[in-house]
């Protein structure tokens, strides 16, 4: 009885031991967790300063190669304020890591990232269209990173060499301020044409595509539905005697419809939801004939003085996580790409809307001269009106 009774204590000891080390161990060994079961795909968690994302390999979650973060990341964020306001200060929370943005609209960005290309004063790009990605890939200002959450999302929401991937999806929609249209004795408009109503003259809003993503968006559209650049600019000079002005921002609009300043706006549909659900007299519409939409991105910049904190970001931006803080947290209403991520009810359903067939790519590619073409032939023109 006595043997029994000291192998029992002596067991009961290692057991005792085994638990302390295991609570010591993730403080003095950064790769502890690496291999480890876990349990949320796609997750990104700090143990012991160590950061790690829990990804799927043969069928199973385990936590992947940690890393030791530290400095400062700075983020270029597209997106509205709130929003990046949401995600960076998740990411600093979730990791420690001092995390400071600047919200700038896609065209700006782009131009800063060109600006400071031999010093990068940018660790990650976050929110607005891909084809300003795409437009910055070849600008020479993107590097590539494959987030292991690229596999919750379809292809069409990535790019294949890791310039660029999707962390929501908009629609181009028609904003409208309802009273306004009652008052010109007009419904929301239903397709392009309706646009170019002479009631409408002073009365429509939206962003210069050399600034905006939103806007570029619009222009593109143009390309795409009437088949050449000429068609779309021709188009854009009719529009043009309509417009009131053009703002910096692509939601920029929504602040002068829900006074009554004009009567429709140019945006993307989600930001006119987020006025509406802020108590403006506010209504959604789409053309008819298709519309356009974007696929807003994150991306590391090619340089970055933090990319091993970047890269972190990244994978953060793309986790069911974070991008649910948008609707959650952020009044921001875009269909989200993570395939964990929660639908909300003020979200478009895309499936229900005519969609051009919009090639990003080619919409990338053209951006710059077509921006040019643009300011030379239509909003140049404006104070001629």
């Amino acid at each position: 009885m006595k043997k029994i009774k000291l192998i029992s204590v002596g067991a009961v000891s290692a057991l005792v031991l085994s638990l302390v080390a295991a609570f010591i161990a993730p403080a003095n060994a950064a790769t502890d967790f690496k291999g480890a079961a876990c349990a949320l795909e796609g997750s990104v968690k700090t143990i012991g300063g160590v950061t790690y994302l829990c990804s799927r390999v043969n069928e199973s979650l385990v936590y992947g190669e940690g890393r030791k973060l530290s400095g400062t990341l700075n983020v270029l964020c597209g997106a509205q304020e709130l929003w990046c306001s949401t995600m960076t200060t998740a990411f600093q929370k979730k990791t420690g890591i001092t995390t400071k943005f600047v919200r700038l609209s896609a065209g700006e960005g782009l131009t800063r990232l060109i600006a400071s290309k031999n010093n990068p004063e940018f660790d990650i790009w976050h929110g607005g269209p891909n084809d300003t990605y795409i437009a910055g890939r070849i600008a020479g200002v993107l590097d590539t990173y494959k987030s292991p959450n690229r596999a919750m999302l379809i292809p069409a929401h990535q790019d294949a060499d890791g310039y660029w991937t999707g962390v929501y999806t908009g629609a181009l929609g028609f904003c409208s301020n309802t009273n306004e249209l009652k008052r010109l004795g007009l419904r929301a408009p239903t397709s392009w044409a309706d646009l170019l109503n002479s009631k409408l003259k002073g009365n429509i809003m939206m962003a210069h595509p050399g600034t905006s993503g939103t806007a570029y968006t619009a222009l593109y559209t143009q390309v795409i539905r009437l088949g050449s650049e000429n068609a779309a600019i021709d188009y854009m000079k009719l529009l043009n005697k309509n417009v009131l002005s053009y703002t910096r921002s692509g939601a920029g609009p929504t602040g002068p419809l829900g006074r009554g300043e004009v009567a429709v706006g140019l945006v993307f549909s989600h930001d006119c939801t987020a006025a509406k659900l802020l108590g403006n007299p506010v209504v959604v519409s789409f053309p008819s004939e298709g519309t356009g939409y974007e696929v807003g991105a994150v991306g590391l910049v090619k340089g970055a003085k933090n990319s091993l904190a970047a890269k972190a970001y990244i994978d953060f931006a793309l986790s069911a996580e974070a991008q649910n803080l948008g609707p959650d947290k952020a009044q921001s209403f875009q269909v989200l790409t993570n395939s964990n991520a929660k639908a909300n009810r003020n979200m478009v359903n895309l499936k229900k809307l005519a969609l051009v067939k919009y090639d990003v790519e080619a919409a990338g590619t053209a951006a710059a001269a077509l921006k040019k073409r643009f300011d030379a032939e239509v909003a140049l023109t404006s104070s001629a009106k």
